[in-house]
């Protein structure tokens, strides 16, 4: 029983989250284990971004449990969890300060703050310039955030949450903005990411497949605030699941480990 929690990254049983009469989440059950990368797919209004807030706490469930990094929700201070849990998201993007040195945004991970006031210590200066050029970045180090492109930010925003360390990250739509050359550097940048030996656990929240690259070994599909299917992503990502998911006849293309998905116009009644 210890062996099994201790690589079980996340757990979520029978969740449930409901405001207003409406219910957002219905009976959501999934597992994430140590040394699997998730994607989570869905069409707009699925509950992906519900179930990414209630993960991090800043939704409260109606009902159900939710156990991330073996602590669960109601009976550990989720504010010292975060600190453990990378999160890379446009809200987060949105937040930081224009003057802000990318140097300092990345020590400010440490102590999961935005625009930290505080006095850096010598050993966390040494550990972000060292992030910064794992992820090669070392020639932003001075550079405010205000003048860095999107994909840099990104870049920026992934450093900063390895600064803590953690043994999960999740990656809200981080390609959101980004043009095309730019997401697939940053896409490339993720899979080696992935690759490198005690990297966090990655889960990706995302509407396209194109972005499912093939570190991400499991998806969880979402429609309607509800599990549609889960599992490896050979099983979940079909023609038919995703038809299911987006509510069109969906075409899904594999090549070279990369997936694209076409819309197939549905044929006309003779007259």
């Amino acid at each position: 029983m210890r062996a099994r929690k201790r690589s079980t990254i996340l757990n979520v049983r029978d969740l449930r989250v409901e405001r207003s009469a409406t219910v957002i989440l219905n009976d959501v059950s999934w597992r994430v284990k140590r040394g699997e990368h998730w994607a989570i797919l869905g069409a707009n209004g699925s509950g992906k971004t519900s179930l990414l807030n209630a993960l991090t706490a800043y939704l409260s469930p109606s009902a159900g449990t939710i156990e991330v990094l073996g602590e669960r929700y109601g009976e550990s201070d989720w504010r010292e969890l975060r600190k453990r849990v990378g999160l890379v998201s446009s809200s987060v993007r949105q937040m930081m300060a224009d003057d802000e040195a990318a140097l300092e945004t990345v020590v400010s991970g440490k102590y999961a703050m935005i625009d930290y006031w505080g006095d850096p210590s010598v050993a966390d200066l040494k550990r972000a310039a060292y992030i910064l050029k794992s992820i090669e970045c070392s020639h932003l180090t001075a550079r405010p955030w205000r003048v860095l492109s999107q994909g840099e930010r990104q870049r920026v925003l992934i450093g900063r949450a390895l600064m803590a360390d953690p043994p999960l990250m999740i990656l809200d739509e981080p390609c959101a903005g980004l043009d095309p050359i730019a997401r697939e550097h940053f896409l490339q940048f993720l899979q080696k990411l992935s690759r490198r030996e005690g990297a966090p656990t990655l889960i990706l929240v995302t509407h396209h497949v194109e972005e499912v690259i093939p570190a991400f070994s499991h998806v969880l599909l979402l429609k309607a605030g509800r599990v549609l299917a889960q599992g490896t992503t050979t099983a979940v990502l079909t023609s038919e699941s995703l038809s299911r998911a987006f509510d069109s006849r969906v075409r899904l293309k594999i090549e070279n480990g990369r997936y694209t998905m076409s819309i197939t116009a549905k044929s006309r009644a003779v007259m």
